[in-house]
């Protein structure tokens, strides 16, 4: 059997939802619109990071890199310009998705 990705490598891939899927995890939807800076701590927290990183684009990076998610600095700094709200749902909700499926 040949190996086609070297452990702990993944393939290319996008987020498990869309930027602007916000109501497919009303969990997540209701904590960020009640404590918004919570749920960059989370995140923050999720990836081993300081508490205040949670809520920039340099976070969506790391996370995107990490796990081959299709995209680029440009899109993550737009992303979280025009609508930081979605973007940080969208990256807790793909979190708390590798977590279920044992790959986070």
């Amino acid at each position: 059997m040949a190996v086609t990705n070297q452990p702990g490598s993944y393939a290319p891939s996008e987020f498990q939802t869309g930027l602007c899927d916000i109501c497919d995890d009303c969990g997540t939807l209701c904590y960020g619109l009640f404590c918004f800076p919570c749920l960059g701590c989370s995140i923050a927290s999720d990836m081993g990071e300081c508490c205040l990183c949670g809520l920039n684009g340099a976070i969506r990076s790391v996370y995107r890199t990490k796990y081959n998610i299709n995209g680029s600095m440009c899109s993550d700094f737009m992303a979280n310009m025009c609508c930081p709200f979605c973007a940080t749902c969208q990256l807790k909700r793909d979190i708390d998705r590798r977590k279920e499926q044992g790959i986070f």
